[in-house]
Order: structure tokens, then C-alpha cells, then sequence
């Protein structure tokens, strides 16, 4: 059974109010132009290489007890990339949009916490809002970078 690979599919189903375009992980495209954006792309690696706080999966973590349930961690991130950084339109111009976007992130999530039940605690999201860059251009964005707990 393939979990990780399902937990990443339930989380490309998110219906996020706003956003137009969900990304699974063998349909992320290398280049978006503005008519893709608002954009959530699923990846299971990380996105940028000074990310604040680096986090990784804590592999294979067997509970104390020998008869305990065996889980894995996994970490993967959905990157929500709202406009191009320009000299023409600022943060300030997006910012409005990226704060609500956030919200509808969350609502979306709130319905389904163990995406499709492949998690066996509530996912664990922390938020970095900032610029990620995604092909040769950065983008005014978010990254959710999600913390999964699943059974081995």
C-alpha cells in the first residue's frame, strides 16, 4: 500500500477557495505563467535551501512497547505561489490576497485533517509566508510545510 503516495494525492485534492490551480506531484509544471496563479503545488522535498527552520521526516519510529504500532514521519510541503515578484507590483499588492488565501488554506484543511484518513494523527502545519523561487522566478507565496504521522 502505497500511504505516502496517497496522503500526497488527498493533499493535491484540496479545494481551496481562490486558488486556481492544484498540483499533484507528477503534474507540477517548471514554469507558471500569471494565468495558472493562484497555484498549490505539492512537494515532497524542500523548496528552498535557507528555509527557516529545517525540519526533516524522522524516519521509521517504532513505539516503546514491542507489540506498539510502528509509524513513520513525513514531511512534505505545499507550496501556494500567488503572484511574480516585479518591480511593478510590490508585497504590499499582494498581500491582501496571500492573507486570505491562508485562511481558505485552513477552512479547506479543517474538513479533512487526516486527508482521506492516511494520517493517523491530525496533520501539523507550519506556515512561512515569504518569496520562493519555483523555475527561474520567485513568486510572493506561502509554504505549508506539513508534518505527517503514518502507520509503517
Amino acid at each position: 500500500m502505497a500511504l505516502f503516495r496517497t496522503a500526497l494525492t488527498e493533499l493535491a485534492g484540496l479545494n481551496v477557495t481562490g486558488v486556481v490551480h492544484n498540483y499533484d506531484v507528477d503534474a507540477v509544471p517548471d514554469d507558471l505563467s500569471r494565468a495558472q496563479l493562484p497555484a498549490l503545488l505539492v512537494l515532497p522535498v524542500d523548496v528552498e535551501e535557507d528555509v527557516l527552520f529545517r525540519q526533516s521526516g524522522g524516519g521509521f519510529e517504532a513505539v516503546a512497547f514491542a507489540d506498539g504500532a510502528r509509524t513513520v514521519v513525513y514531511t512534505a510541503t505545499h507550496l501556494l505561489l500567488v503572484a511574480p515578484v516585479s518591480a511593478g507590483a510590490g508585497l504590499r499588492s499582494h498581500l491582501p490576497l496571500l492573507i486570505d488565501l491562508i485562511d481558505d488554506y485552513f477552512a479547506a484543511l479543517g474538513d479533512d485533517v487526516t486527508l482521506g484518513g492516511t494520517l493517523l494523527e491530525p496533520v501539523r502545519v507550519r506556515v512561512e509566508p515569504g518569496v520562493f523561487t519555483h523555475g527561474e522566478r520567485p513568486y510572493h507565496g506561502c509554504a505549508f510545510r506539513h508534518t505527517w504521522v503514518m502507520a509503517v
